[in-house]
């Protein structure tokens, strides 16, 4: 299997300023992840960046960095940017790793390219894992989706979907295996090809609700794919509670 990775990082995020050159263990933000990425199959790992402070920290650590504009608004389009830079073929798979999940296993980031390599007639694949805590079922951060009988997402919302009524009136209850909520796992796979369509879509009135970009694909009528996670990834870095919980989980971990 051939796929790239491309490692999207802003230094100016809006939670957590400086997230990719925060360090934990001594390293980087950005190099956990860029080392997750080495350990995966992909040929190819581009970080892209508007940052030459992430530029020449990614340098050091021997990473490919591809320096973009500072105007894109999503990962999406800064990966759409390396492509056009790099001259990436339509038909190449790229996995979008972002560059705050220092505890993403390396056999997801292959399991999402596996995905899209099987299922050539779809836009997008991606992960899910059932919901771990109580708390994640009516946390609006926690990204739930929903998916049919093909395992195509029909929906992704920060919202509890699907409603369990009858059970998820009472709030709070001890968890039973009749719990049918679903944890987004913000890690994508995309052929090159879907990336340039995507950025050329108009944002839609769904997408700018949930600030979920994702629903975008599914807005314009296109098909993403969702597997069942092979690992369940560890917490991603949004906010400085976050940073702290990931800071414990990787210095107990070593």
């Amino acid at each position: 299997m051939s796929y790239s990775i491309v490692i999207p990082a802003r230094y100016a995020a809006t939670r957590l300023p400086g997230k990719p050159l925060r360090e934990i263990a001594g390293k980087t933000l950005l190099q956990h992840v860029y080392e997750c990425a080495q350990r995966t199959q992909a040929h190819q790992i581009i970080i892209a960046t508007d940052d030459d402070r992430i530029r020449q920290v990614a340098a050091g650590f021997g990473a490919d960095v591809c320096m973009t504009a500072a105007s894109h608004q999503s990962g999406t389009q800064r990966i759409n940017e390396v492509i056009e830079l790099r001259g990436i073929a339509d038909d190449e798979i790229i996995v979008n790793l972002q560059g705050d999940e220092p505890l993403m296993p390396a056999a997801c980031v292959s399991q999402v390219a596996q995905l899209l390599l099987d299922n050539p007639a779809v836009q997008m694949s991606t992960l899910a894992t059932p919901v771990l805590h109580d708390d994640e079922v009516f946390d609006s951060n926690v990204v739930k989706v929903a998916l049919n009988k093909h395992n195509h997402a029909l929906y992704f919302s920060r919202a509890t979907i699907p409603w369990q009524r009858g059970t998820y009136e009472q709030h709070r209850v001890e968890r039973t295996e009749t719990w049918t909520c679903l944890r987004h796992i913000g890690i994508y796979g995309y052929r090159a090809v879907y990336i340039k369509e995507y950025v050329s879509l108009p944002p839609s009135p769904l997408e700018m609700l949930e600030s979920l970009e994702q629903l975008r694909v599914l807005w314009h009528g296109g098909t993403i794919m969702v597997g069942q996670a092979v690992e369940v990834p560890g917490p991603g870095v949004d906010t400085e509670q976050d940073f702290a919980k990931v800071s414990r989980l990787m210095q107990q971990t070593g």
